[in-house]
């Protein structure tokens, strides 16, 4: 079991957090995790477009010209594919996108994003965040001290409500409930952080290749979001 230098908001040493190796340990499996976030991206799709074949769009009830005589080629309505203004052939039309996904799989997939993120020395641990009130400088006064550059997805619980407002108005910031952890959020980032609370640990390897995920929480594929504690809207 790997274990990480715990931090705290101002970027002193806390101590040291273990890195479950059921979570943080194990050999990403790529072709599992593409799977996951295709269908992830794909249930983000509202699938509402739609186009009118020729026998829904109006006019065309008459025969344009007779069949012979005109020289010129025969038609039988003037809302065919081929026309202006005619109706569209094989258009899109309204439909679920969202795809099945079984739970070892996702749990797996995000076993394998966060140890891919582990191997390269990107998940950093606070003991807690201590915000007496919402204030964005002192959030990105925070990153700084605790060292997480670029695109940071940032893990919080349901007491982190100050922090889940301080961070939320810097745009290189992503954050997100613990139970919403997923796989996309996951790979998007350069840095993940969690807090002492939201560190996924898991009691026993299940022998499953993706551990025993109690306290890990299963991308559902939906590609939900929470954009802070419970009660925030």
């Amino acid at each position: 079991m790997a274990n990480v230098t715990m931090k705290t908001q101002a970027g002193k040493k806390a101590g040291s957090a273990d890195l479950a190796a059921g979570v943080f340990g194990i050999e990403p499996n790529m072709s599992v995790m593409h799977q996951v976030v295709t269908a992830q991206l794909a249930a983000r799709r509202a699938g509402t477009h739609s186009t009118k074949t020729r026998r829904e769009v109006s006019g065309g009830g008459a025969k344009p010209w007779r069949q012979k005589g005109t020289g010129r080629a025969r038609a039988g309505t003037t809302r065919a594919p081929h026309w202006r203004g005619g109706g569209i052939a094989h258009g899109p039309k309204p439909r679920d996108y969202s795809q099945r996904t079984p739970k070892k799989m996702i749990k797996l997939a995000l076993n394998s994003a966060l140890s891919d993120r582990a191997s390269e020395d990107k998940v950093i641990v606070v003991d807690q965040w201590s915000f007496e009130t919402p204030k964005t400088s002192d959030a990105k006064a925070a990153l700084a001290a605790i060292g997480a550059e670029g695109k940071v997805l940032m893990v919080l619980g349901d007491e982190d409500t100050n922090a889940y407002k301080s961070f939320r108005n810097l745009t290189n910031v992503h954050c997100l409930h613990v139970r919403e952890l997923n796989t996309y959020d996951v790979l998007d980032s350069d840095v993940v952080v969690f807090t002492e609370a939201t560190l996924p640990s898991v009691p026993a390897d299940d022998g499953s290749g993706a551990g025993s995920t109690e306290s890990v929480p299963a991308d559902d594929g939906s590609g939900a979001e929470v954009t802070g504690s419970e009660g925030e809207s």
